[in-house]
């Protein structure tokens, strides 16, 4: 391991360039210094475009390269079991974009291989690793809302593109495999403990592809939670988080990409508040940690273990909403 992190990435994904490519510049220590696509004219186009200094003719090929240290997987969701194990296996640590696998079966054997290759496995829920994400759970058990009764999320977002591949149930695709996955994150997040889904109803795109979902919660103490998502519903952005106690609520809009706005707004005993939580791009701080973890063993927020609980409730969730679960087919 040299004293950079050398990172290569699989395919020439749109959210590359805001997920690595431009945090990178602010994070000495990475260099991204190689791309594959399957189009390998596209992955020179990508590689000229962010001067990305090589560019491989097949994911085996980057995966081969002994110059790289770890690799980026923004696959489509369900070629993120497949290639992050291969990647493990060829001695890379691998950041992977969320959701973390199909379905927690693929998320357990990507945990496993993590472990027999001693590799690093981080999954990219980039939010969590704001300061705005900490905030929200000091207010939560600091004790100013009392005892919370209920936590909801929702993240709703214009997405109307029946041709993406979100929508694509052979690729995993699905509302709460993308902006679900936010909202689950979030709530189990908020909530310090893992949930039973009591209820989920679904409306769909195409048979078996989720474009809204909205499902509802219980937790051991009793405590209930409810999300909602969407990549094409009457509600067209709403990115949310609420937690309601006996003794107040909180409130955050935008927790996902604070740096481009958000609020948080407490109601408590001693009135109402509204703060603002300065920070980076989402995406540098977590690039950061995925560096601290890798080369000076510092912990992570979301490890496998994360990723796998965050997997069991989606799958519920489609359970619950009589669907099958993704990658179930394969």
């Amino acid at each position: 391991m040299t004293a950079r992190l050398r990172i290569g990435i699989l395919g020439a994904a749109r959210i590359a360039p805001a997920a690595l490519i431009a945090p990178a510049r602010a994070v000495p220590e990475v260099e991204v210094a190689a791309i594959a696509a399957r189009d390998p004219g596209r992955a020179r186009a990508f590689a000229a475009r962010h001067r990305i200094p090589r560019v491989h003719d097949s994911y085996d090929a980057l995966l081969a390269d002994r110059e790289l240290d770890a690799i980026f997987n923004p696959l489509p969701n369900g070629l993120h079991c497949t290639w992050t194990i291969r990647a493990l296996e060829a001695g890379k640590h691998v950041l992977c974009e969320k959701p973390f696998a199909a379905n927690a079966a693929e998320a357990e054997a990507m945990a496993a291989a993590a472990t027999r290759t001693g590799k690093v496995l981080m999954e990219a829920f980039h939010y969590r690793y704001h300061p705005l994400a900490q905030r929200m759970v000091d207010v939560v058990r600091g004790g100013a809302l009392g005892r919370v009764q209920h936590i909801e999320t929702t993240m709703c977002v214009p997405l109307p593109l029946p041709g993406n591949i979100r929508y694509r149930f052979d690729l995993a695709g699905g509302a709460t495999m993308d902006t679900g996955a936010y909202c689950v994150h979030m709530l189990r997040h908020l909530a310090g403990a893992e949930p039973t889904v009591t209820r989920a109803e679904a409306r769909l795109s195409s048979p078996h592809v989720d474009r809204w979902m909205t499902a509802d919660f219980t937790f051991a103490d009793g405590r209930t939670g409810r999300m909602t998502c969407a990549l094409f519903s009457s509600t067209l952005l709403k990115i949310t988080a609420r937690v309601v106690g006996d003794r107040g609520e909180l409130h955050v809009v935008n927790p996902v990409l604070p740096q481009l706005w958000h609020r948080l707004r407490v109601r408590d005993a001693d009135g109402v508040r509204v703060e603002r939580v300065p920070g980076r791009p989402t995406y540098e701080h977590q690039l950061r940690a995925f560096v601290e973890h890798v080369l000076r063993g510092a912990p992570v927020l979301t490890p496998p273990t994360d990723s796998i609980a965050n997997m069991r409730v989606i799958d519920r969730i489609y359970e619950k909403a009589g669907l099958p679960l993704r990658g179930a087919h394969v």
